[in-house]
């Protein structure tokens, strides 16, 4: 190896910790771009300046390198919508904030977005698919730990099933909120506010007063 080489060699090595975060930031892009199965490793590796076995040393697979993006991104949103809520002085509006902090998370991310929800996981393997829903599942026991800050003598049951309906909602109403581009996260979170307000300011009423409905 020449001396220039060697000086070439030297700038490209880094971190592991950075090299697998630039990995997965390309994968996460090619993914995004092309589906799971049309994504080469060849190609992922090419555009990192690595060699195709590091990313199999590093990531064990091409699955492997797709949960570990998800994993990353459902990381990256746990973290946006809890600090979101610090602070917040009242349900509705902890509700508020933590919906305005996912809209603004999956406009900035539509890619780590766009690899949550598609139907890649499910063509990837099981290991994608668990992971997108320990993700969904992580969201709901944020909004249950968020509910209950409120609503201390709430059954789990009640806050469980509203956390259920508050993330399945999200889902959905992200994939429009995407593609329209005159929609801030702020209205988003509106028109989701106005739709699960009234159920939920109703269960904090029927919680406050002691008067729930049997069932």
């Amino acid at each position: 190896m020449t001396t220039t080489e060697g000086k070439a060699e030297r700038r490209r090595r880094m971190p592991r910790a950075e090299r697998e975060r630039q990995m997965m930031t390309v994968a996460e892009d090619i993914f995004a771009e092309r589906g799971f199965l049309a994504a080469s490793m060849d190609d992922i590796a090419e555009r990192c300046g690595v060699s195709k076995p590091m990313i199999y040393e590093y990531f064990g697979s091409k699955e492997g390198l797709l949960v570990a993006c998800i994993r990353q991104a459902r990381a990256e949103l746990a973290k946006v919508t809890t600090d979101a809520v610090v602070g917040a002085q009242s349900a509705e509006d902890a509700l508020r904030r933590g919906l305005v902090a996912f809209f603004e998370f999956t406009d900035a991310r539509r890619r780590s977005w766009a690899l949550m929800l598609r139907n890649e996981a499910a063509v990837a393997g099981p290991a994608a698919a668990e992971e997108i829903e320990a993700g969904r599942q992580e969201q709901v026991e944020i909004d249950i730990a968020l509910f209950t800050a409120f609503l201390p003598d709430a059954p789990r049951r009640d806050l469980e099933a509203a956390a259920q309906i508050v993330v399945g909602a999200c889902e959905r109403l992200s994939l429009w909120y995407v593609n329209e581009d005159e929609v801030s996260a702020e209205q988003a979170a509106d028109y989701l506010m106005r739709t699960l307000w009234t159920g939920l300011g109703a269960m904090i009423t029927t919680v406050d007063t002691g008067n729930r409905p049997h069932g």
